[in-house]
């Protein structure tokens, strides 16, 4: 009687969305192949990351004029904020008006 009977829950399986084993695997091999040919030194790998560093800043103009300006915030402007709380500091303590 199947009316009164559990069902079996689905297996779980799962589906990598962002990687590909196989062509991590293909990738792999080629590597290795590389090696035993003498093309690739030993522990060198296929992705090399002192390659990418710094070129998000060259695609991003924003993040280039932050780099070269710095901070517009000076000194001065530091100050006068400074300044301003101790001013504000003072008022609340005293309960002047």
């Amino acid at each position: 009687m199947k009316l009164f009977s559990t069902r079996k829950p689905r297996g779980f399986r799962r589906v990598s969305i962002y990687t590909d084993e196989s062509r991590d695997r293909l990738q792999k091999l080629v590597d290795e192949v590389k090696r035993e040919q003498g093309e690739m030194p030993e522990g060198e790998e296929h992705y090399d990351t002192d390659k990418f560093r710094g070129t998000f800043i060259n695609y991003t103009p924003r993040a280039q004029q932050h780099k070269e300006n710095g901070s517009k915030l000076g000194w001065p402007v530091i100050i006068v904020i400074l300044f301003g709380l101790l001013i504000l500091w003072r008022f609340l303590l005293t309960g002047v008006r």
